[in-house]
Parts: C-alpha cells; sequence; structure tokens
C-alpha cells in the first residue's frame, strides 16, 4: 500500500521510503531525508494541505490539464470543467478511460450510420415514417453513450461549476427530450410543428445521436494526445535500469533490485549498461553518454573521481562507482519531481482564459436563449422548430474547453521538452517571462569559466617562492573560495607541507589573514591590503598581469607585500560559442565579476561581453541587477544558484547554472542540469516558441467562438439562408479542441 509524502507530495513505497516518522498516532512516510527533516521540524503546516500523507490504495497522481490546482488519486473528471484528468508527470498512466470511451464510440457510431440514413428517408423519396425505429437506435447513444457525458453535465450542476458539459448536456437532453415527446406524445405540440409531408411532429433523434458520437470522436482524440503532452516524461523514466551489480563486501558481484541499492554501496557499470543511481568513479575509466539528461550529444569521459547521473548510458568502459543519491534523490527522480510541480502551476497569461472561461456558459446559455426567442418570434414558419434547432446549435458549438486547454497544454509539452533538454522550469511563470530578457547578467566564475582556478605566476620580493607558497597556502587552506583552493592545490602539487594557522580571519570575497610560524600572513585584494594598512609593492607586475586577464592576489607578511600571485581560470569551450547565440536573439550581455575591472575587462573583451563590471562583491550583484532594472531593462541572472541567491531573486528571472548531480534545483526560474551558457540559448528559444504556440491556441479559439456561436445562431439566414445544423456544430466542437491540444504537441519538434 502506498502513502503520499505530506512534504512534496511524491508517492511513496513505505517499503523503499528513506524514513518515516510517526506524528499524533499516525505513520508518515517520506520519499528524502529533506522532507523527514522538514516535516519533523513542522509538521503542522504540512498536514493541514490537501496533499496531506493517508494511506491509499492507488498511488498514481492525476491532475487537470486546465486546473492543475486539481489532485487526486487514481483517473477520473475534474470537477470544475469536467474534462478527463491526466497521469501527472512519474504516474503509471491508466488508459480505462480511454478503452472505455473508445468502446461506447463504437458502439455509438454503428447506430448513428443508419439512424442518419432512415433520417434522410424523404431525401430518397421513401413516404414511409421510420420514427419508432429512429427512437430505438438514438436511445442507446444518447442514454449509453452519453453517459459519462450526462454524468459530467449534472456534476457541472451540482458542483455549481459551469463548463463545456453543461452546453452539452442541455444541448443534447434538448434535442433528444423534444424527439421523444414528439413520437410518443404529438398532441401535445401546436400545429405548427407538423411537417407536411407525414403530418407528423419532426424528431431530431439523429442530430442528438450524431452529436453524441462526434464529441466522443473529440473527446478520444483528445485523450490520445493528451497522453502525448507527458511523453517526454515517460522517455526519461522509461531510461532508469530496474537492476543493478552490486559488489558485495567479499567481493562477488550480485545484481539487485535499484531499490535495494543504498548510499556506499559499490557498483560495477559493464561496458553499454546504463548507470544505475547518482555516484562518483571509483575505479575505470569509460565515455558516458549523458544527452539523455543533459541534451548534449557527446559523451563526457569518466575517470576516478569524476560524478555520474543515474540512468546515463556507459560507454565501452568498464566502472565500478560509489552511490551517493538513490531513489527520489538521484538527479533524474528530482527532475521529474520538479516538472510535475511546474506543470501544475499557471502562466500569467492564462488569467485571460480564465477570465473568459468564468463568464462564458452563462454567456452562451443567455445567447441560446435569446436565439430561441428571437427566432420564435421573428422567425419563419415552422418558427418554434427553427428556434429550437438554432438554440441547441448554439449550445453545442461553444466550448470553453478550447480556450481553457490553450495554455496550459503548451506549457505542459515545453516543460516536458526542456527536460529533454536539461533545461528544467521551476513553474510557467518562469516560461512565458524568459522571452522578454533582453539583458543577461552573467557570473564569470564556474558560469563563464571551468569554476576551476588555477596558480599561473608568483612573483615574489624578499622571500623565495617555495617559502611565500608555503604561508599563504596555509591560511587559505581553512577557506573556501576557489581561489584559496587553487593556491593550495599548487601548494600540494609541489610537494610543499603546509603549516597549521593561528587567528584565522576571513572577509568573504576580499581575503583572509592568519599567523603562521609566527609570521603574520594576508592574502588578498587590493582593497583588502588597504584596508589593513598595509602599504602597496610589486604594483607594475600586478599591472601586467592583470593586462593578461588573470585574477591577481596579494600576499603580504608580516605588514609588507612580499609576493603577488596570478590565477587564470580558463574559459569554457562553449561559451564564445553560447555568447554568439545570445546576442543573435538580440540579448545584451553583462558579465559581474569580483575580479579588478582590468582582468575582468581582459576577459570581457575576449568574448566580446557588452559591458564588464568588475570589482562585484556577492552581496552587490542584487545591486547591480536592481540597478539596470531601474534603467528599463527586463534582466535575466545567471550564477551558480547559491552564492548568488540574492541576484537570481531580484533578477526578472534567475537561471542556475548546474552542473552533473550538483545541479541546484530549488535556486531559481530555470536551472540548467549542465553548467553551459548555451542552455540559456535554448532555453530562451524554447520560451519563444511555447509563447507562439500559446497565442496561436488563444487566437484560434477565441476566433472559433467569435465566429461559430453567430452562425449557430443564425446571422447568416437574413442574407445567405444559411443555417448551421447542430450536427455540424457537434462536429466542429469536437474539434476545436483537438485542434489546439494538436498544435501544442508541435512544440516536441521544435529545435533548439
Amino acid at each position: 500500500m502506498s502513502s503520499i509524502d505530506p512534504v512534496c507530495g511524491m508517492t511513496v513505497n513505505p517499503a523503499t521510503a528513506a524514513g518515516h516518522a510517526d506524528y499524533q498516532g499516525k505513520t508518515y512516510h517520506f520519499c528524502s531525508q529533506h522532507c523527514v527533516q522538514a516535516f519533523k521540524a513542522d509538521p503542522a503546516k504540512f498536514l493541514g494541505k490537501k496533499a496531506a500523507a493517508a494511506p491509499l490504495d492507488a498511488g498514481a497522481q492525476y491532475t487537470c490539464p486546465m486546473h492543475p490546482e486539481i489532485v487526486q488519486i487514481g483517473p477520473g473528471s475534474c470537477p470544475k470543467c469536467g474534462m478527463a484528468l491526466v497521469p501527472m508527470a512519474g504516474a503509471e498512466e491508466d488508459d480505462s478511460e480511454l478503452r472505455d470511451l473508445t468502446r461506447r464510440l463504437w458502439v455509438s457510431a454503428a447506430l448513428s450510420v443508419p439512424l442518419v440514413l432512415l433520417a434522410m428517408a424523404p431525401m430518397f423519396g421513401w413516404a414511409k415514417s421510420y420514427q419508432l425505429l429512429e427512437l430505438a437506435l438514438a436511445t442507446p447513444v444518447v442514454l449509453w453513450g452519453g453517459w459519462p457525458f450526462f454524468r459530467k453535465f449534472w456534476l457541472s450542476l451540482k458542483n455549481r461549476s459551469p463548463n463545456m458539459y453543461t452546453l452539452i448536456g442541455l444541448g443534447v437532453a434538448l434535442a433528444y427530450g423534444y424527439s421523444v415527446l414528439a413520437v410518443l406524445a404529438p398532441g401535445i405540440f401546436p400545429h405548427e410543428f407538423m411537417m407536411h409531408e407525414s403530418g407528423e411532429v419532426g424528431a431530431y433523434f439523429e442530430a442528438a445521436a450524431v452529436i453524441v458520437t462526434l464529441v466522443m470522436v473529440g473527446e478520444v482524440m483528445q485523450l490520445r494526445a493528451m497522453g502525448q503532452t507527458s511523453q517526454a516524461i515517460r522517455q526519461l523514466l522509461s531510461l532508469a535500469p530496474n537492476t543493478a551489480l552490486r559488489i558485495e563486501p567479499d567481493g562477488q558481484e550480485r545484481e539487485v533490485s535499484l531499490s535495494e541499492v543504498n548510499i556506499n554501496d559499490r557498483l560495477r557499470v559493464r561496458p553499454g549498461e546504463k548507470i544505475p543511481v547518482d555516484g562518483a568513479v571509483l575505479e575505470g575509466a569509460s565515455n558516458v553518454d549523458e544527452s539523455m539528461i543533459t541534451g548534449e550529444p557527446v559523451p563526457a569521459p569518466k575517470t576516478a573521481g569524476a560524478r555520474v547521473t543515474g540512468a546515463t548510458l556507459n560507454g565501452n568502459g568498464s566502472l565500478v562507482i560509489r552511490a551517493e543519491r538513490v531513489g527520489a534523490d538521484t538527479l533524474l527522480a528530482r527532475i521529474v519531481h520538479m516538472v510535475a510541480q511546474a506543470q501544475r502551476t499557471r502562466a500569467p497569461v492564462q488569467r485571460l482564459a480564465d477570465l473568459v472561461a468564468t463568464y462564458f456558459v452563462a454567456t452562451v446559455i443567455a445567447i441560446a436563449l435569446l436565439t430561441a426567442v428571437v427566432w420564435g418570434v421573428w422567425g419563419p414558419e415552422p418558427r418554434l422548430v427553427y428556434a429550437l434547432v438554432n438554440a441547441v446549435a448554439v449550445l453545442i458549438i461553444a466550448c470553453p474547453c478550447a480556450v481553457g486547454l490553450a495554455t496550459p497544454i503548451s506549457i505542459t509539452v515545453a516543460m516536458g521538452q526542456g527536460a529533454l533538454n536539461g533545461i528544467l522550469f521551476r513553474n510557467a511563470e518562469a516560461v512565458e517571462k524568459l522571452r522578454e530578457i533582453d539583458t543577461l547578467v552573467v557570473d564569470k566564475t564556474g558560469t563563464l569559466t571551468l569554476g576551476r582556478p588555477q596558480l599561473v605566476d608568483l612573483a615574489v620580493d624578499g622571500i623565495d617562492e617555495s617559502t611565500a607558497l608555503q604561508l599563504v597556502a596555509s591560511v587559505e587552506r581553512a577557506s573556501e573560495h576557489p581561489l584559496a583552493q587553487a593556491l593550495v592545490g599548487a601548494a600540494e602539487a609541489r610537494g610543499i607541507r603546509l603549516q597549521p594557522v593561528a587567528d584565522f580571519f576571513t572577509a568573504t570575497g576580499q581575503g583572509a589573514v592568519g599567523s603562521v610560524n609566527g609570521r603574520q600572513v594576508a592574502v588578498g585584494s587590493t582593497a583588502f591590503m588597504q584596508a589593513a594598512g598595509i602599504p602597496q609593492g610589486l604594483n607594475a607586475r600586478a599591472e601586467a598581469l592583470r593586462a593578461q586577464g588573470k585574477t591577481v592576489i596579494f600576499a603580504a607578511i608580516d605588514a609588507r607585500v612580499a609576493a603577488v600571485i596570478a590565477v587564470a581560470d580558463p574559459i569554457k569551450q562553449t561559451t564564445p560559442e553560447a555568447v554568439a547565440a545570445l546576442k543573435a536573439l538580440g540579448v545584451r550581455l553583462v558579465m559581474l565579476s569580483g575580479d579588478a575591472q582590468q582582468t575582468a575587462q581582459a576577459v570581457g573583451q575576449q568574448l566580446g561581453i557588452d559591458e564588464v563590471i568588475g570589482g562585484v562583491l556577492p552581496e552587490h550583484k542584487a545591486e547591480r541587477v536592481k540597478a539596470l532594472q531601474a534603467k528599463g531593462h527586463f534582466v535575466a541572472m545567471a550564477g551558480d544558484g547559491i552564492n548568488d541567491a540574492p541576484a537570481l531573486a531580484q533578477a526578472n528571472v534567475g537561471i542556475a547554472m548546474g552542473t552533473g548531480t550538483d545541479v541546484a534545483i530549488e535556486s531559481a526560474g530555470v536551472t540548467l542540469v549542465k553548467g553551459d551558457l548555451r542552455g540559456i540559448a535554448k532555453a530562451m528559444r524554447l520560451s519563444r516558441a511555447t509563447m507562439r504556440n500559446v497565442k496561436q491556441n488563444l487566437f484560434f479559439a477565441f476566433l472559433y467562438n467569435a465566429l461559430g456561436v453567430p452562425i449557430a445562431a443564425g446571422v447568416l439566414y437574413p442574407l445567405f439562408g444559411v443555417l448551421l445544423s447542430p450536427i455540424f456544430a457537434g462536429a466542429a466542437m469536437a474539434m476545436s479542441s483537438v485542434s489546439v491540444v494538436s498544435n501544442a504537441l508541435r512544440l516536441r519538434r521544435v529545435r533548439l
């Protein structure tokens, strides 16, 4: 028996849960330790939610494409719009409703064909009436075939939520009910209702039956198309292997289920196999195809110490890896969960469709009543028959479903395609906003560069290089700054033994001080030295190094500058291509860096960056973003998602540059699984294509209703003698939603 994690809402199998907690006599199971800790910190916060954990017989969650806030376990109908609920990302699809509706469709179609032929009998010169036979053929179509629609019609009244099934139910009930009375109690009708040829009251069984059948055709096509909207997510899920080859403590290798793999297990990955979980390579070397996660077609080389991601494909080498993230904590599981949550959000453009849908059904019913009155009072004879037929046509042709589906379907497909290309949108708003970006602010380290600085120059004054590097690296060993780690790595590579540090102090992004073997050592920027009151030294050498685009660090020993250190962070090979792609999209690039202006400017000129701002501390990046926004720019900020969190939050769209399993999924509106600036260009192209698609859907949905309803009401009759049969109105209504979904599915073929 499955349950729902009360923190994140994911389905959890208690047997493989990451943890559990008891609260008020109940046991709750969780998909990850993060959820366990969050729950224990404040249980009441999560148990008040609709998705509070409770034992459930079926774990698959379903939601409504038009109303993503509707979530339930198992398939069913939306209480607001009546649409069939669809499985959320990660849920196993249940096609029981599609199979049931398909069965009803075939039976209804088989009965509707002879029914239409009988209704056309007078056209072939058959004078004999077949109304009783028409009643016999139409009844199972309307009452059995159309039962799902009538049920949804009743629910729309019960829930006081009028929708497309309100209109369908009214229209079919009017046509069928009128026809039954016409056959069984013709005496209650005025003489105007009699047909001249047979003297009988005209019946519209074929209209009622064919409308039901055509609506079912549309429903079946729509359900089939909707099943393709989350195909990208199902494709990701299918990538995960079911088993892993675990190396036991005695050295034996045993194939186990993926659910049995624990953190720190040693796993063998043979050539051509999928990597089972996220981890680190312990032994071996190979090339790993990570395209299913990052969208990059070129395999990545992996050797000892490299990170690997679950579901990626091993090449022709054998690897031994250590499991680091399993179950719901793997990158693949987190991607699926993030996309599932994001697909339940609404884009701002959806507000227009929601506003229209709020008043749509009531307006259509009012138009149908007005149509009946106008035709009944001023129409030609038999005016009452015209009044009924045209009112039914108005009810049937109107389709609020097409308007409601226009935005969420496109967003759903786009998010799935983004996930396949290593682009994760936190919500629908990020998809919409990204297309409007005119300025992109990028952090240099880790975004434009590899983020792995290396010592490239060391100039000393009054001290030998080894001693200077020993003192500097000893102080920097206590710092987590990337430049500090570069100095420590250089010392270790030269075999220099580091010494203990006393009185250590660090100023974030500026420098550090400490005492090593009784000598006072200060390491940092020019500003840091000035703040410490240390006279400048080696300035000419520092300027020469900065001119080469290198980051310069000063080292002062006993209050005197004794060394100037140059560190360089190699530019990523993909960065020039990414910069060119972004400029082609009309984006202005601004680089922020903590390096001195001269150093940052050298890198910016090399890449063709539009504006370079150096000497920016992490806490001041948000101010720079705000200043650009004050000038009227729509700004995106790309950073590592952790140190740049304030700037990411301030930007109109924050973009977290992640790498492998360290992706900062929760930190920004958009996360790029692979730390590659080209992903931003892809994300912008996807955003622009998506919003074009949404506008197309909204345009055709509004145009369809703006033209269809008046034509069904009979506005063309006075000029051209044209009336729209309820049968054609039903066909048009059925196809409108299908056309919207089909147009949205074109996003699966968009080239990024």
